[in-house]
Formats: structure tokens, sequence, C-alpha cells
């Protein structure tokens, strides 16, 4: 018995060794981090991305929106790159009434007692979200309500049609302005715009994209039903950056003493006059600035629908 003992000892002393000089092998060829530890690591970063996954499946719409915009506004002056256009219009346009807790916006608006006024069609307005970027809004237009005909200084606007059916006017300039941010003390002269749409619109539907000097910056919501419009501006108007409102007037309302200049920055003015027989969304037009319609009435009432942060 004493003799097997020993043995027994001297034998798990050689295995003791044994492991000793495998595992300071096994560090030398690891660079001398444990390789129980390396894929322990590898193994948390597996498993953590599934529950990233998870995490982002989990969110509303409206969380996803929030996420995409806080991505595409990193600046008041920024103009969201074409992936992120595509990103914040793809999740719009499968966005529905209940996604915005419309519901309690409606209540909400009624029971600011606004819309009962009997004089004119009320618009009311819900400020979801708002920062220096860009702010989520959503517009509620009564039958016959009427956003007059105005412009986005510098901005990149979303809309979606929530509900009702509404008729869409928008234009651009055919020049460019020096500065449309620029503020102007007194009224400018009419300027040449081409339509860029002309059209009814009916929920659902896909949403729509103006940009700073394109896609009908200038536009007027025509309510022919009750409607929500879901509104992404970014930037937001701001004491700075305020709206002009305009008059749009038939090509041949105003004689061009020199059509070159008055289609400077778009070629031949003769050449586009034919281009506008081609069909009315691609018409030419004078936009004349006026002031804020006295006819509007819009107000604001607070968001009553779950916090997205």
């Amino acid at each position: 018995m004493m003799v097997a003992e020993g043995r027994s000892r001297r034998g798990g002393g050689a295995e003791a060794a044994k492991g000793r000089r495998d595992y300071a092998s096994r560090r030398r060829l690891s660079g001398g981090v444990s390789v129980r530890r390396r894929v322990h690591v590898v193994d948390a970063t597996v498993t953590t991305a599934p529950a990233a996954a998870a995490a982002a499946a989990t969110m509303t719409p409206l969380q996803r929106l929030l996420a995409a915009c806080r991505r595409a506004f990193r600046g008041p002056g920024t103009v969201p790159a074409h992936d992120d256009v595509a990103l914040i219009r793809g999740i719009l346009d499968k966005m529905g009434p209940d996604d915005v807790h419309l519901s309690a916006v409606t209540k909400a608006a009624a029971a600011s007692g606004l819309q009962r006024r009997p004089r004119r069609p009320i618009i009311t307005r819900t400020t979801i979200y708002e920062c220096t970027n860009f702010s989520i809004v959503i517009f509620l237009l009564p039958p016959g309500a009427v956003i007059p005909l105005h412009d986005h200084p510098g901005m990149t606007v979303f809309s979606k049609l929530l509900r009702g059916s509404l008729h869409v006017t928008s234009y651009d300039w055919v020049a460019a302005d020096d500065d449309p941010t620029s503020p102007r003390r007194d009224l400018a002269p009419p300027r040449l715009a081409r339509l860029v749409l002309d059209d009814d619109l009916r929920a659902p539907c896909g949403a729509l994209v103006l940009f700073p000097e394109s896609g009908g910056n200038m536009h007027r919501f025509a309510a022919s039903t009750a409607c929500a419009v879901l509104d992404v501006l970014g930037p937001p108007y701001s004491g700075d950056r305020d709206c002009t409102y305009y008059q749009d007037l038939p090509y041949s309302h105003y004689k061009a003493d020199d059509d070159e200049a008055a289609g400077d920055g778009d070629g031949d003015v003769h050449a586009a006059e034919d281009e506008r027989h081609q069909g009315p969304r691609r018409r030419l037009g004078w936009l004349l600035e006026t002031g804020k319609p006295e006819e509007l009435e819009m107000y604001e009432v607070p968001y009553k629908g779950p916090p997205i942060l």
C-alpha cells in the first residue's frame, strides 16, 4: 500500500508537470493570452448580436423614425444622404394612424374647442418631437382647410398623409436664389417657377419628400376631407427660419421684357414654355410673394400620445 501510494503521487506529480508544460506552450502560442479567455470573448460578441437585433425589433415605428432622423439630420444645415432619405421614407410609407396615436391627437384637438369655431376651418398641429436639427409634427386639417402655398427655406421635409384626401400643389424655382434663407425687407417681384406636383392624394399612400432646391419646395395642401398629415422637418421652422407665402399665377399673367433674363439658370424660356405644353405637371408659372393670409388659422395642441424617447 505504501509503495502503491508513492507511485500514485509520483505519477500525479508527473501529470501536473506535463500540464504546466502544456499550459506554458499554449500561452506562448497565444501570445501570452489565455486561450480560454479568448474563446469567451468571441462567444460574448456572438451572443450580443441577437440581443441587439431583438432590441431593434421591439422598437415602435415612431421610435424607428426618431432614430432614423437623428442619424440623418446631424446639423441645422444638413441635407440627408440618399440612403437616409430612403430609410426615412421607407419607415413613413409603412406608418398608419395608430403608429402615431392619432386618436389621442384628435381627442386633444377636439378638447381644445378650436375646431368648433364657425368662422372658417381651423388647422391644428401637434409637435411629437423637436430639437435643433429636426421636428416631427402632425397637422390636422378639417374639410375645406388649406395650408397656403409656402416655402421651406434650406429645409428637407417628409410628408405622409395618414388619413383623408387632399390636393397637393408644389413648385420649384426655375432659377436658384442666391440665399433662400435670407429675410427680405420688401415683397420680392414675382419669380418664375416650375410646377412639380398638382394631384390628389388619398390615404394610405407613400410619403412625399422635398429638398431645399428640388422636390417641390413650395407647396400647398387643400383638404377634401378631414386629413391628418405627419411631417418631418429638418431643420424645423424657428425665429430665424420662417416661411414665406406665395400666390401662384399663370405664366401668361406677366410678360417678361427680357425672356432670357427671366429664364436665367434654366436655358431658353421659349423652350421652357414649349415644355409647359407637354403636360400639366411641367408647366411654368409665377409665384408672387404675399404676407400671411388672413384666412389662415393654425393652433398648437399638446401631444397626448405615449413618449417615444
